[in-house]
């Protein structure tokens, strides 16, 4: 896999000696966020799947990688395409270690969204394993705004028509499969998704439902 390689590189590569009169990378930013840090690992040992909590420590993550500064200006870019790749394959340990726990289904999301453009066949799978593992459809929500948000609709369709329970599962569920719908120009599709989503009758759907029954109207129109 390509994120494996990418390890290999951070491992081997050979950094840039340290010209005088540069200053070197500062560890202040790490020291003063390790407290934070240390918490919000905690609540995620409580519950693999705290979004919030997975979300605010892999920002943490790519801010100390981006406050390391180049050693030596040349190789500035060089520099801070490695810091992007030790952010990645930070936060890729920490939602490996953390899909262990059989309930835990947001940090397959994750894998499977740094995994997408290396390794798309097992991406899906871990996206279908997430859907399966998690029952209320928040997975499937997340897991179709993943391959839409990587301009990959189609797929987000096909996810989440294999694993939607429109009676079953959030309305954003069924939110995120119409706009997939949308994204992909399938306005027909759009249309029979969304009167599934009619089948409930409570005010988020409601709400859900007056948010996209313009939007796919304009798009039967074109």
């Amino acid at each position: 896999m390509a994120l494996l390689a990418r390890l290999k590189a951070l491992l081997t590569r050979r950094r840039p000696m340290r010209r005088p009169g540069t200053r070197q990378a500062t560890t202040a930013a790490r020291s003063a966020d390790l407290p934070r840090e240390d918490t919000l690992r905690a609540r995620l040992v409580e519950d693999p799947n705290d979004i919030q909590a997975f979300r605010e420590l892999a920002e943490l993550v790519r801010r100390r990688a981006d406050s390391v500064e180049p050693v030596d200006p040349l190789v500035a870019e060089h520099e801070q395409v490695t810091h992007h790749m030790s952010a990645d394959v930070a936060i890729w340990a920490l939602a490996e270690e953390l899909a262990g726990n059989p309930r835990a289904w947001f940090p397959l999301i994750e894998l499977a969204r740094l995994s997408l453009h290396d390794d798309h066949e097992g991406a899906m799978r871990r996206l279908n394993a997430a859907c399966e593992r998690e029952h209320t459809g928040l997975a499937v929500a997340e897991g179709v705004r993943t391959l839409r948000e990587a301009d990959l609709p189609g797929d987000g369709l096909g996810l989440g028509v294999g694993q939607w329970s429109p009676r079953e599962h959030i309305p954003e569920a069924g939110r995120q499969i119409v706009l997939a719908a949308l994204d992909a120009e399938r306005p027909h599709d759009a249309r029979r998704h969304l009167e599934e989503l009619k089948g409930r009758d409570d005010a988020e759907t409601h709400a859900v439902v007056a948010e996209l029954t313009p939007r796919v109207e304009a798009a039967e129109r074109t």
